[in-house]
């Protein structure tokens, strides 16, 4: 093949390759108008794929409904590489490819896609061809996509051929894009004489200005450019072109080109029953062959250019389209295997409502659903709707398809197909067939009061007593996530209704778990291995969220449910429970000192959240991520992922979110010594109609509340929170709870501080939360030196620095080896520090650093009146008057006045 002109876009398909055999792996989209010539460009690139394997496929109007067909037919000739995929994997894979059980989770099916291409590049280059983009199924395009944006490393090149620019936005949107423009005016002439030797100079120039550098146009059009001096646009030039070469047929030769472009795969065998039942005969396939629009290979048959088919098929009348399509249902028989792909046959000559096809679309679609294939599945529901004649059963198959929609990723859609539902039969019903997927969807991503509303209310609808469990639970958990008290109290009230009902294993973990959601003085329940077990089986909505686990110092259980319920759920890889799961485990992970654990499942967690548009989780990730920004003193990470979520989570009434974005911004204020900011951030979590007050985050703030408070000056300003601290630890004896209202007692008053430190640091499985330990350790430490008992602070600040350098909590570190450092300073005579003590230094360098007197004291645990008397002091000592001439003292070397 002869390709004219396109130096550019060979020159980038090679670089492509070169790039694939060096092992780094890109993906491109051709785009252009049809015709343009991206298919014989990417031909080229398959032919100068030497040592490369190739792949491909190409998108089909007919498959387009079925979900995975066109990857179907690209991994069939690899097939037999599937089974030494990882299990999970190799199960999923041959699931959607018709060679076992179908079930598994779409993204287990795009991993184990990416995991087959990967190790086939590694054994040699491969490169992927996909044709006719715009017509691949949505759950083939879905897969491509991901695996085109995960090629870093891999000698692996995906090209794909596409109509629309990826900048655009689609399928293909954040992938390099090549466009495929008109040929310069020599190379279109050269390619005409090519085609048409016996074209003359005028016809061969009028060809080049009609056809705008079109290849397909410029090799059409020259024969029929004596009929009109009409001046159409490529398109509808292209099907005038097509239109006249198929006029000039015999009736049977059209019929037989209209049902081979009705067909739209390319199987002979059932292109040739179908045509036989319409007594098309040897002779039409004879004319059509030598008509030069169609092309053969092996047991496929196709047209040149797939807008040959489109235009055949436009053409026809409605009732010839209708006798085609029933002739290649018939021809595919009742037999299962091609069950979906003769329903969609039959729904393209229907011309009326017809319950029948009605059926076996909705048929197709749970076998669609059930291989992973929700965009397919809605898509079949979809026009069963339309052919439904009973409007119930419409509004039902469109409550069905707004749950495909939904597990597919599809989150505006799917609102709106229940809304379309809701407009043909009750509410009640749409929640039934829909699972109660308004409450859900409204959980996942919007409102969390509405959310509640309609869960609870869907709750008494939903007959299935699993699901009943469930919606309730997560009424409960939207009115927590919504910092309502009398929400939460109401889905508890309906969890308990339903758990004396029947003695499930989903009932058996909700009321083992009641006592966590209420607010009676009792403890929580102590989490047998059994009790653990049930939690680690059930479904993840019913396992308590993070913050509560951590509340009731159950970290260690929970973590082990969480742990059991992840490992089976990626064993069918259920992407959207992960993305609602994993931030729960990272929440764990920080109070347990398993922060780089924690940073690594939040982040990726973000990435496959945001992909898939999971709102709410991937807050929480970001939550998880700034709290741990906090900690290692990471400021600008702290506000850069504080604001994203407090702009997603403020509008949404969404108060945990909100609370926890808030606690960040106080810890991370705190720990940098900002003790007025800190404060402002935290009292707010306790601040009734705030947008963040919570009471779930205000308990797990409450000690951080006291030392801001005491650290800037307004000891009165924590007294709530110390409140609110000790009453819980009196009422449920858990151990970090105790600990810390011990330690607020001594950070609140120093005539007990010693006592109170003592008990802090006592308390039995205190340390299990090692940061928080350590933060004892450190205020006993600092107490400790202040009253000049510097031998015993040593030992505390010591254990504190360990901890805190092992965490990486690098706030918290300098702090403690500044207090490591003064123990050692004050032994020492003030000549050799200048003339300056110990404190008089580090007042003058926290001045120098431009911090006022009441910052300086909120850093030092002092009065703003003492920072103003060693400030006198440096000044005297120094010989300086101003507050300014600090910044000009050379502190590292003599403290030198520096010009």
């Amino acid at each position: 093949m002869k390709l004219y002109g396109r130096e550019r876009e060979q020159a980038e398909l090679a670089g492509r390759l070169a790039g694939a055999r060096a092992g780094r792996g890109s993906a491109l989209v051709l785009w252009g108008e049809p015709g343009i010539g991206k298919s014989a460009l990417m031909e080229r690139a398959a032919a100068g794929a030497e040592g490369f394997t190739v792949l491909g496929c190409r998108g089909s109007r007919m498959e387009s409904g079925l979900a995975f067909a066109a990857l179907h037919g690209m991994l069939w000739p690899v097939a037999g590489r599937i089974d030494a995929l990882p299990e999970p994997q190799a199960v999923a894979l041959r699931g959607v490819l018709g060679q076992g059980r179908a079930g598994a989770d779409h993204f287990l099916v795009y991993v184990a896609v990416l995991t087959l291409l990967s190790e086939l590049a590694a054994e040699r280059p491969l490169v992927l061809l996909v044709d006719d983009a715009a017509q691949l199924d949505d759950s083939t395009a879905a897969c491509l996509a991901f695996v085109a944006r995960r090629l870093s490393g891999t000698p692996l090149a995906v090209l794909i051929a596409s109509h629309t620019d990826p900048a655009a936005g689609g399928r293909w949107e954040g992938l390099p894009g090549l466009a495929v423009t008109g040929l310069a005016e020599a190379e279109a002439a050269r390619l005409v004489r090519a085609g048409l030797p016996e074209a003359d100079g005028p016809t061969v120039l009028r060809a080049v200005r009609e056809a705008c550098g079109n290849p397909l146009a410029l090799l059409e059009l020259p024969s029929l450019l004596g009929e009109s001096a009409e001046r159409l646009a490529v398109g509808p030039r292209l099907r005038h072109a097509f239109g006249v070469r198929t006029a000039e047929l015999s009736a049977p030769a059209r019929s037989l080109l209209l049902v081979l472009a009705a067909e739209d795969r390319g199987d002979r065998h059932l292109v040739r029953r179908a045509a036989a039942a319409l007594g098309l005969g040897p002779q039409a396939w004879e004319e059509a062959r030598r008509s030069g629009l169609l092309t053969a290979r092996e047991q496929e048959v196709g047209f040149r250019a797939p807008l040959i088919g489109s235009v055949v098929y436009e053409a026809a009348p409605f009732a010839e389209r209708q006798a085609a399509h029933r002739a290649l249902a018939a021809a595919l028989g009742d037999g299962p295997v091609h069950g979906g792909l003769r329903a969609w046959h039959l729904a393209a000559a229907a011309d009326r409502p017809d319950e029948s096809v009605a059926g076996l679309l909705e048929d197709a679609a749970h076998q669609d659903r059930a291989g992973g294939g929700g965009a397919s599945a809605t898509r079949a529901l979809l026009r069963a709707a339309e052919l439904s004649p009973s409007p119930s059963d419409a509004g039902r198959r469109l409550a069905l398809g707004a749950l495909s929609a939904w597990e597919s990723g599809q989150v505006e859609r799917a609102g709106e197909l229940l809304d379309r539902a809701g407009q043909l039969v009750p509410d009640e019903l749409v929640a039934e067939a829909s699972g109660g997927l308004a409450g859900l969807a409204e959980f996942a991503h919007g409102d969390q009061e509405s959310a509640h509303r309609l869960l609870l209310r869907d709750s008494r609808t939903v007959s299935e007593p699993s699901r009943a469990l469930e919606l309730a639970a997560l009424s409960m958990r939207a009115g927590w996530a919504a910092g309502s008290p009398e929400r939460q109290a109401a889905g508890l009230a309906r969890v308990n209704e339903l758990t004396r009902e029947g003695g499930s294993t989903e009932a058996v973990v909700l009321a083992e778990l009641a006592p966590w959601w209420g607010t009676g003085g009792s403890a929580g329940p102590v989490l047998t291995d059994e009790a653990v077990a049930r939690l680690g089986a059930v479904c993840w909505r019913l396992v308590p969220p993070g913050p509560i686990a951590v509340a009731w110092g159950a970290e260690r259980p929970v973590a082990e449910a969480f742990a059991r319920k992840l490992a089976e759920l990626r064993r069918g890889d259920a992407a959207s429970a992960l993305v609602l799961t994993v931030p729960q485990t990272a929440t764990l992970d920080i109070v347990s000192g398993r922060w780089e654990t924690a940073a690594a499942n939040a982040a990726a967690t973000l990435r496959l959240a945001e992909e898939i548009g999971a709102g709410h989780a991937a807050s929480q990730c970001r939550n998880s991520l700034a709290w741990l920004a906090a900690l290692r003193g990471d400021d600008r990470s702290v506000s850069e992922l504080t604001s994203v979520t407090l702009e997603l989570s403020v509008p949404r009434r969404v108060r945990a979110l909100t609370a926890a974005a808030y606690w960040n911004q106080g810890q991370a204020a705190l720990y940098a010594g900002r003790a007025e900011e800190a404060l402002e951030r935290l009292v707010r979590l306790a601040e009734p109609g705030h947008q963040a007050a919570h009471p779930t985050f205000a308990l797990l703030a409450a000690a951080d509340t006291v030392e801001a408070a005491v650290r800037a000056g307004r000891p009165e300003a924590g007294a709530a929170a110390f409140a609110t601290l000790a009453s819980w630890a009196r009422r449920t004896g858990v151990a970090w709870a105790v600990a810390a209202a011990h330690r607020s007692a001594a950070v609140l008053d120093g005539r007990w501080a010693q006592e109170c430190f003592e008990r802090a640091l006592a308390v039995p499985g205190a340390a299990e939360r090692p940061f928080c330990h350590a933060r004892t350790h450190l205020l006993y430490g600092e107490w400790l030196r202040r009253t000049r008992r510097r031998a015993r602070a040593r030992v505390h600040l010591a254990e504190a620095a360990g901890v805190f350098r092992e965490l990486g909590a690098a706030p918290l570190l300098a702090r403690a080896c500044g207090e490591q450092d003064l123990t050692a300073a004050q032994g020492r005579p003030a000549e050799e520090e200048g003339g300056l003590t110990a404190q008089e230094l580090r007042v003058a360098r926290l001045a120098a650093e431009g911090l006022t007197n009441r910052e300086i004291a909120a850093r030092l645990l002092i009065s703003p009146r003492t920072v103003g008397h060693h400030l006198s002091n440096v000044f005297a000592k120094l010989g300086i008057v101003a507050r300014t001439e600090l910044a000009r003292i050379d502190f590292a070397n003599g403290l030198r006045l520096v010009a």
